[in-house]
């Protein structure tokens, strides 16, 4: 086993070559903690090389809307009457604090994804 920190871009990929020949290694093993190791160092990696922007958060709503087969009335009382629903999902006007709050709890969307900033439309 010869483990070492991944700096660039060809020692990623060795990584991920060697982690595919080794994955199934059993637990507790010699190949099965490289393996583990391995997955350690791949993950940084591509955790500072490639970090995954936070969720714009009315796409977050939209996502969460379809997976819960919610429409866009289903969100009036929630965040508003029909006219702030609207103007919310189109990116019209901002989330308020007490719609961040109703949002959280029934469609269990963290408050720091609601909080993030974005663009509104013109």
């Amino acid at each position: 086993m010869n483990i070492k920190p991944l700096k660039n871009e060809q020692d990623y990929d060795k990584a991920l070559e060697r982690l595919e020949v080794i994955f199934d290694a059993p637990a507790n093993s010699p190949e099965g903690d490289e393996a583990e190791i391995l997955s350690m160092l791949i993950d940084n990696y591509e955790n500072e090389n490639y970090p995954i922007e936070a969720p714009d958060p009315i796409e977050a709503i939209k996502i969460r809307m379809e997976e819960m087969n919610l429409k866009q009335k289903d969100l009036v009382g929630i965040i508003g009457g029909k006219s702030r629903v609207s103007e919310i999902l189109n990116k019209k006007k901002r989330l308020t604090v007490d719609m961040i709050r109703e949002l959280e709890r029934i469609l269990h969307i963290s408050a720091s994804v609601l909080v993030t900033n974005y663009q509104l439309s013109k």
